[in-house]
């Protein structure tokens, strides 16, 4: 009778395999520039917004209205960034989900306990704070999905300008949670806030992605089939009722992200690796132009703490998702009988947890949804959104400097590649190969010392037999 073996205790936030942390820091890479290009984007919206002389000019610009109005789609520039652009940010999010669940680590279900439990505790917990805040203050429960989103971009801009250097794996569990949280975003959106429903027009979106999902499966290839009837479901998701961004994360989760023999990359990453520059360089700054617009003065920035709606949303985002999504990993740990990685501490985890309260894109946009109509409190939301980022942001970049060497030097073991061959030596260290490709590193090394040694030598050798050198009697009188 053969001895059961020895199980290993798993780690939460191990090291990531090799392709997957490839993937990730190439998405990281582009989220990293269009956080920066959406820091950019709002800071231009604010003073765009509050200097007098050029506040109509914006309010002008947002409100200005094209679109075919036969389509229903006479909409504000405003309205086509929200509804429109940002269809292709949750496009984006869709495939990202859909790669994780068939090719990432969510396709474990141990491992994709962890982000997932972790994402929807950092999304009930806000709610929940939010909700005590409004029902203690007697505001309105309308925005309590306002502070249960994360905005990524948002976050690793602040990452990118404080010059933390996160492990792979950190960086990893901060993308894992803004994509379930997306999606989670995206059902609250079309379940809570969707009002009357046009069902001819549902219908008409509906067979559209059927159409798309029997395409894509028939092997039907060319931007000019796939583009015009993204668009056509997307107007008909639009005059449907429900908002128009569902359209844009169906048509994401249908597309093939698992590789098939031969090919280097799924149809789903290629897209995605064409598609989210548009998103992160274009798609998502364009929105927080037209939607960070808000007037900020010292009355409004008081009001924010003593109105029971704005209140909520900055105790919901700064410490709702911070105790929601520490508390969701430190659970999930504890009862998986998981260990966190011996390279970390629960600090770290405390951190990006912190990190998460950045809501910014979401959040605006379900703030917009939430007080429709109500163009003071929507306002009064979206200065509260801002200001918790802000605080969110400063929390996490002191608790991350604090422990920055310590990243640093988990970076740099990340990153060594001392045989020179393209493949961090962590990810080599049971292949006999490398072993013999680093000793012969070594040897040359030796080598080239001995022959350094040799020549020092000879040059301190000849040096002492020179009348007059370094060897003579140095006991003369001067």
């Amino acid at each position: 009778m053969t001895a059961p073996r020895p199980t290993t205790p798993r780690k939460a936030l191990g090291r990531l395999s090799l392709p997957e942390r490839t993937y990730v820091a190439d998405a990281l890479r582009t989220e990293t520039v269009g956080g920066v290009l959406l820091l950019a984007a709002a800071v231009i919206a604010l003073l765009w917004a509050n200097i007098p002389a050029l506040h109509d000019s914006y309010e002008s610009v947002a409100h200005y209205h094209l679109g075919p109005a036969a389509l229903g789609l006479d909409l504000s520039v405003a309205h086509w960034a929200a509804d429109g652009l940002l269809a292709i940010f949750f496009f984006v999010a869709g495939i990202e989900l859909k790669r994780e669940l068939v090719a990432g680590d969510l396709r474990d279900p141990k491992a994709a306990a962890l982000p997932v439990v972790a994402a929807l505790c950092g999304m009930a917990v806000p709610a929940l704070v939010y909700t005590l805040s409004t029902v203690t203050g007697g505001g309105s429960l309308d925005g309590w999905a306002v502070p249960t989103a994360t905005d990524i971009a948002f976050a690793l801009a602040v990452l990118a300008v404080i010059g933390t250097s996160l492990p792979s794996a950190l960086r990893a569990f901060l993308l894992t949670l803004a994509v379930v949280d997306d999606l989670f975003a995206i059902l609250i959106i079309a379940v809570f806030f969707t009002d009357d429903l046009n069902f001819a027009a549902l219908g008409g979106a509906v067979a559209g992605l059927v159409l798309f999902w029997l395409l894509l499966r028939t092997g039907v290839r060319g931007w000019y089939v796939y583009v015009p009837l993204g668009l056509v479901v997307w107007a008909l998701m639009y005059n449907s009722g429900i908002h128009a961004t569902v359209a844009g994360v169906a048509m994401g989760l249908m597309l093939r992200c698992h590789r098939r023999e031969g090919e280097d990359r799924s149809p789903g990453e290629r897209i995605e690796h064409l598609v989210r520059p548009l998103s992160a360089g274009l798609a998502v700054p364009l929105f927080a132009l037209f939607s960070a617009g808000v007037t900020v003065s010292g009355g409004a920035l008081a009001g924010v703490f003593t109105q029971p709606e704005t209140l909520g949303v900055v105790l919901g985002l700064v410490v709702g998702k911070a105790i929601g999504i520490f508390g969701g990993t430190w659970l999930t740990a504890r009862f998986t009988r998981a260990s966190l990685s011996d390279d970390l501490a629960w600090a770290d985890v405390f951190a990006v947890a912190t990190l998460a309260g950045i809501g910014f894109t979401v959040s605006l946009l379900i703030g917009e949804l939430a007080f429709d109509g109500d163009r003071t409190m929507t306002n009064e939301v979206k200065v509260a959104v801002l200001l918790s980022s802000l605080i969110a942001a400063t929390l996490a970049t002191v608790l991350l400097k604090i422990r920055n060497a310590k990243y640093r030097r988990l970076w740099e073991d990340e990153e060594r590649d001392e045989d020179a061959d393209g493949i961090p030596d962590v990810y080599e260290e049971d292949d006999p190969a490398y072993h013999l490709r680093l000793a012969a590193v070594y040897e040359r090394r030796a080598a080239e010392h001995r022959r350094i040694a040799q020549e020092k030598a000879a040059a301190r050798h000849g040096l002492a037999e020179v009348p007059g050198g370094a060897g003579e009697d140095h006991h003369r009188p001067a």
